[in-house]
């Protein structure tokens, strides 16, 4: 029993140390996310592109699969974008099984009809990677300096390229990592609390991060990457399941440029 004691005990007093020192490390992410003098001067800043010559050319990828009720949300959304139609390529890569297939086809061909230049990518029912694999199947027709991502439960605002891109004037932003809001926030005490565990990961652990130029990671979506980024750090890779983490990670330590949070 002395032996199975002294076990437990070294178990609790490591597991104390192990909190001790993330409750520390998160007071110190707070402080560097509420008194950074850097972050005061750039959101004052508030750059944007606004004519239409300066704009460059943008690639969004909408990775889905089997997601019926939100697709058509998403497609409109991003074809709603302030942004020139010569200038944005949109494509909508499928991985689907089911009638998402035929409802996406649907869409983007109404929209071609109307001069977007948006594809619907399918993979002959070949998943490999899952959604790394799509994103870098995507890649092989992507034609923008820029890659903008978006999961299919997410809705971007029509502001949301003008007001970011501009941040990449800066020639060391790599990418720029949106904050995430909530639709259906209220909806019940579980929404109401992942709310708040994704509002105190955005504004303090990712701001702090980006503002210290510590490893911050691209969150999966609602983020902008700059393509020579992604090439140069290897592009996607498909042997992992945290895909985002890992290019992020990669891109940082190969010296590409550091990444910045919205």
């Amino acid at each position: 029993m002395l032996g199975l004691g002294a076990f437990l005990y070294t178990i609790f007093i490591s597991a104390a140390w192990i909190m001790t020192i993330y409750t520390l490390n998160f007071y110190y992410l707070s402080y560097q996310s509420r008194h950074n003098q850097k972050h005061e001067k750039l959101r004052h800043e508030n750059i944007q592109l606004n004519q239409d010559n300066a704009l460059p050319v943008v690639t969004i990828q909408l990775p889905l699969f089997n997601e019926k009720y939100v697709a058509r949300r998403l497609i409109d959304a991003v074809c709603k974008l302030d942004y020139p139609k010569h200038k944005l390529q949109i494509q909508v890569i499928d991985d689907s099984d089911d009638e998402t297939v035929e409802l996406i086809k649907k869409r983007v061909d109404e929209y071609q009809r109307k001069g977007f230049d948006i594809v619907h990518l399918r993979r002959n029912q070949d998943r490999s990677g899952y959604k790394a694999g799509a994103l870098k199947d995507g890649m092989k027709y992507a034609k923008g300096e820029f890659i903008a991502i978006f999961d299919a439960d997410f809705v971007p605002p029509y502001w949301f390229l003008k007001k970011t891109l501009g941040h990449f004037v800066d020639p060391k932003v790599g990418l720029i990592q949106c904050r995430w809001g909530h639709i259906n926030e209220n909806y019940s005490t579980l929404t109401a609390a992942q709310a708040v565990s994704l509002d105190l990961h955005f504004l303090i652990e990712q701001k702090a991060k980006s503002l210290s130029h510590l490893f911050m990671n691209f969150n999966g979506t609602a983020g902008i990457w700059r393509s020579s980024c992604i090439n140069d750090a290897g592009g996607w890779h498909t042997g992992t399941l945290v895909e985002d983490l890992d290019l992020s990670y990669r891109a940082q330590m190969v010296g590409n440029p550091y990444s910045w949070k919205m």
